[in-house]
């Protein structure tokens, strides 16, 4: 009994980071969607959030004070980043838009830490991380309210995008940008709302992964965490990044605790990019993703 109690507790904490990478990918897959553009600057849209934040605490604001003008801040950078660099660059080559999302979070990266120091900061919510017992199961709180933050945030999103017009109209976009064009659909609009979904997931990841890992420059490579659920899931299905975040989540803590000991440990940071490479090769769109990807 005491073994299979731990196996929960294992699969629990599993899903609990699996919502948090969920929300990560998010973030990808909706500019990946409207354009068909990976955004490697994700990761430095989290970091940018997340400084931003806390540099606004620092100024003595209160914390929802803070998360306003945080938030302003980052839709005004997503929306800029959308006008500057993606529109001017329509119908390039994707590897072309690829590389520009590269120089962007190089340049983000540098243009956080200027603004805002480079000094690791402590970020607390408020939120205790003593652990909990639901059911004979020990929970950490941080990481359970951390999870519904998420999870709430992922359904809304999801709920926006599949039942509203300007989701309807991203669908159309998806499917056939220029058929998308014809019919009426707003492009630039579309693209600006999307990148503004994009800015408002990065603050909440930067606040949720700030607060655990504290505010500093490693908070870009939570985002690579995000590439295994986006392989499993497929580059554009949201609903794909749900389920692959949640079976991501499970099975690095599953590897780690029942594998781990057999090759010495430490298999859990790349165990994920391992069985996204075996997904990749039964089948390469994922496991929810579509076989024709949109194009700009």
């Amino acid at each position: 009994m005491g073994d299979f109690s731990f196996f929960l507790e294992v699969v629990v904490g599993g899903l609990l980071s699996g919502v948090m990478y969920t929300l990560v990918a998010l973030g990808f897959v909706l500019i990946f969607k409207a354009s068909g553009v990976f955004n490697f600057a994700q990761g430095a849209m989290v970091l940018f959030a997340a400084l931003t934040f806390v540099g606004f605490l620092e100024f003595g604001l209160p914390m929802w004070a803070a998360f306003l003008l945080a938030l302003a801040a980052m839709l005004v950078l997503a929306v800029a980043i959308e006008r500057t660099v993606l529109r001017p660059l329509v119908g390039q080559d994707h590897m072309i838009l690829f590389m520009a999302t590269i120089g962007l979070s190089i340049f983000l990266e540098g243009f956080a830490q200027l603004i805002w120091g480079t000094k690791v900061r402590g970020l607390d919510l408020g939120i205790s991380d003593e652990p909990i017992e639901i059911g004979g199961i020990l929970i950490s709180q941080f990481d359970l309210s951390a999870a519904l933050m998420a999870a709430v945030l992922v359904a809304v999103l999801s709920a926006f995008f599949s039942y509203t017009k300007v989701g309807r109209a991203l669908r159309a976009v998806a499917d056939d940008t220029q058929a998308a064009q014809v019919a009426g659909v707003p492009l630039g609009f579309i693209w600006a709302v999307v990148w503004g979904a994009a800015g408002f997931i990065a603050l909440v990841a930067g606040l949720v992964w700030g607060a655990r890992l504290g505010v500093q420059f490693a908070l870009t490579l939570v985002a690579l965490k995000a590439l295994p659920v986006m392989i499993l899931g497929g580059f554009n299905s949201i609903a794909g990044a749900i389920v692959a975040g949640l079976v991501i989540g499970v099975s690095e803590k599953l590897a780690e605790i029942y594998l781990g000991p057999f090759v010495g440990g430490g298999i859990e940071n790349w165990f994920p990019y391992a069985l996204a490479i075996a997904v990749l090769l039964i089948r390469p769109a994922g496991l929810f993703g579509a076989t024709r990807i949109a194009r700009v």
